[in-house]
């Protein structure tokens, strides 16, 4: 596609993406936004211009501070609205070219959480992390629990702490035993650690009772964003047992502010890897459903540069997306609009690839120099994480930009 809109040379915002997010600009209130390139269309101005009006939809959902009312309009209106936007940027005379007040600049513009999140459980779906964690705890002989080759692992978190890129955190206080200590103490937390995560959001309820099949989860996912899923590694480790993480894990989740679709990333579609044992029937899936997504992570100490620590990719997934929509409602739990679900951790098989500092560090028998000559075990307070992402394959570019956050000293 050639479109006559400027956009900058390797734009994560090609034509090919066209993600849907939230947005405000001064004097104006929060509204339903594309970005394209380094601009965003404004869709409140494209539908006061009249043109989605063959569309028959209700022109207030781009109004809404959510896209929680747009979503649940179904994918045969949000891809068709798509489609159209996409076709109106490279036809010469479009109403878009007439009415080029749609366009707003990124720059002038303050993104905001694109949908209020109602659910929101995490999941533990990269074979290699579980590995990597599995030997560091039990050993290479018992890395991975008897369960994990036959679901994808999840638990359910908290949706209130998920919060968009650029909202700081502050370290998280609990209880933590130290290893040569007989009773737990209360301090902040000294292993903050990051987790490289993708997660989707759900764009259709499937009712209490009903159950979602591997092949009709594509009806049930969006759209995907990029997702820090921070970690207290000491409360955690002194926590979880029996009941998994808790305030380790509840102090706050970082999203990236544009959800890039399920339709923008089917062009990067690939195979997962072989699951043996064979899975049972409701978790067998045919077709490719894993997505080849380069993922970066930067630190960057205060007054530092960014300094890259992890190669991921989303490839890597031993569960797909597919395959956790059809275990969670396999039972008749009932998924709402705006629900979201997190990969887990992202580790490739290369240490280079690994997605946390858990396993980069080794549990912080290696640490890893930074361009100043500081050492990092875990991430120290006001450094700033920096993740971003990317699809990239026969002169198309799909990208999600970046998601952010510093972590700030404990009161």
């Amino acid at each position: 596609m050639k479109t006559w809109f400027n956009v900058p040379e390797n734009s994560d915002f090609s034509i090919y993406n066209l993600p849907f997010g939230i947005f405000s600009t001064a004097g104006h209130h929060r509204r339903a936004g594309v970005a394209i390139g380094d601009h965003i269309i404004d869709l409140e101005a494209v539908a006061q211009a009249g043109a989605f009006h063959s569309l028959a939809i209700d022109n207030s959902v781009f109004s809404d501070d959510t896209l929680n009312r747009y979503i649940a309009l179904g994918k045969a209106t949000t891809i068709t609205i798509r489609c159209l936007l996409q076709e109106w940027l490279c036809t010469e005379g479009s109403v878009l070219q007439k009415n080029k007040q749609v366009f707003v600049a990124q720059a002038d513009a303050t993104m905001h959480m694109p949908v209020a999140v109602g659910d929101y459980t995490d999941f533990y779906a990269s074979i290699d992390h579980a590995t990597n964690v599995g030997k560091m705890f039990r050993g290479p002989e018992n890395a991975l629990m008897p369960n994990w080759k036959h679901l994808p692992v999840g638990y359910h978190g908290r949706a209130s702490s998920i919060v968009l890129s650029g909202t700081n955190l502050k370290r998280p206080k609990g209880q933590v035993k130290p290893a040569d200590a007989t009773a737990p103490v209360f301090q902040a937390s000294a292993r903050v650690d990051f987790e490289l995560e993708m997660a989707f959001v759900i764009g259709k309820e499937n009712g209490l009772g009903n159950s979602v099949s591997t092949e009709e989860a594509n009806e049930y996912i969006f759209g995907f964003v990029m997702f820090n899923d921070w970690s207290a590694r000491d409360i955690q480790a002194w926590e979880y047992v029996p009941l998994g993480p808790f305030l380790a894990k509840n102090f706050g989740s970082n999203i990236s502010p544009w959800i890039v679709t399920t339709e923008a990333l089917a062009p990067f579609r690939v195979a997962g890897p072989k699951q043996e044992p064979a899975v049972l029937p409701y978790l067998q899936i045919e077709g490719d459903q894993n997505f080849d997504v380069n993922l970066n992570v930067y630190i960057k100490p205060e007054n530092g540069e960014e300094n890259l620590v992890s190669e991921s990719n989303f490839k890597y997934m031993y569960w797909s997306a597919n395959q956790m929509v059809a275990h969670h409602t396999v039972n008749g739990c009932n998924l709402r609009v705006g629900d979201m679900m997190a990969s887990g951790t992202i580790s490739g098989p290369q240490k280079h690839q690994f997605g946390s500092m858990l396993e980069l560090t080794w549990g912080g028998k290696e640490p890893l120099t930074l361009a100043n000559g500081e050492q990092r075990k875990f991430i120290d307070d006001n450094d700033t994480v920096i993740m971003r992402g990317f699809a990239e394959k026969d002169g198309k570019r799909v990208g999600f930009g970046e998601v952010s956050c510093k972590i700030l000293p404990a009161d």
